[in-house]
């Protein structure tokens, strides 16, 4: 038996990569009786049949962790795309991608794109999400400018890119590798408002080790899986630190007294952008407590 990495599920077939060749296959009917779904990323065991030449999955190895939106396992890191204009860098957006990101304990990377457009909006955005504790890197397709560094970003890792419409998802992915243009040109095609969708979830091969989602990321930004707003001071690196440093060590850092993360907002340690946006969704979270 061989082994390989399912890339691509469509009609009942799961399409396997292996360090040699694509093998089309069918699962066995023994996931049916155990509730298992072979899920796009996950690392399985395949025998071919001598008598069709069509291979079988028969073992699906334990996964390290399951998307739901999109259904895929194993992913490890989350490239969270923004561009700086056209359109505009939005950190509300950046922020809830990020809390989703955090939840599924992925790695993050923060990638800023068209930074031709805003060198210096461009800059200050990079530094506030850096000081926060994440990978940061600023890029330009028309420049040319941090590909090589995002494609090392990429290796061996199953990324997903998140972000939303219009950002350069796919021209970054064209860019990376010029084998992904005619893929990503046909989800453009099938498309109705533009947004790079797909019928089908698939990985793009980076290498033997590094993938990509062909996908847009996360479909939802729904945070319903928060259940009580103390839980957001958690889910903010720059913020969670100073949780331990608090007056009160049930500090969620709104309005109580002896608050350190007030402190850090005050002298520009934590940046107030990231606090007001850490502030709407405490009170998200708390209006939606109120109306259950």
């Amino acid at each position: 038996m061989i082994e390989g990495t399912i890339i691509k599920g469509i009609g009942g077939f799961y399409y396997v990569q292996t360090d040699d060749d694509l093998v089309q296959c069918r699962a066995r009917g023994i996931f049916r009786e155990t509730n298992t779904t072979p899920l796009v990323g996950d690392r399985v065991r395949v025998r071919i049949s001598e008598e069709d030449g069509n291979g079988y999955i028969e073992e699906i190895f334990e996964r390290e962790s399951v998307l739901l939106r999109p259904p895929v396992a194993n992913v490890t890191q989350a490239v969270v795309v923004s561009s700086i204009k056209n359109p505009e860098l939005n950190t509300w957006l950046l922020d809830r991608m990020l809390i989703m990101a955090e939840e599924q304990d992925l790695e993050v990377l923060i990638c800023i794109n068209k930074c031709e457009l805003d060198r210096d909006g461009a800059r200050e955005m990079e530094d506030i999400y850096r000081k926060a504790g994440y990978n940061t890197i600023l890029t330009s397709v028309k420049e040319q400018k941090g590909l090589e560094r995002l494609k090392n970003f990429m290796e061996n890792h199953i990324s997903v890119f998140a972000g939303p419409s219009g950002v350069g998802k796919s021209s970054l992915l064209n860019s990376i590798n010029s084998n992904y243009d005619l893929e990503i040109g046909k989800i453009s095609l099938k498309t109705s408002r533009g947004k790079h969708t797909t019928r089908h979830v698939e990985l793009l091969k980076l290498n033997n080790n590094s993938y990509v989602l062909d996908s847009p990321g996360f479909s939802s930004l729904n945070l319903d899986f928060i259940e009580d707003e103390t839980r957001i001071r958690f889910y903010f690196k720059d913020i969670e630190k100073y949780n331990n440093l608090c007056k009160f060590s049930s500090c969620i850092h709104v309005n109580e007294p002896g608050c350190s993360v007030k402190e850090a907002v005050e002298t520009n340690t934590i940046s107030k952008e990231r606090y007001k946006n850490y502030l709407m969704i405490v009170e998200e979270i708390k209006n939606r407590k109120r109306r259950y």
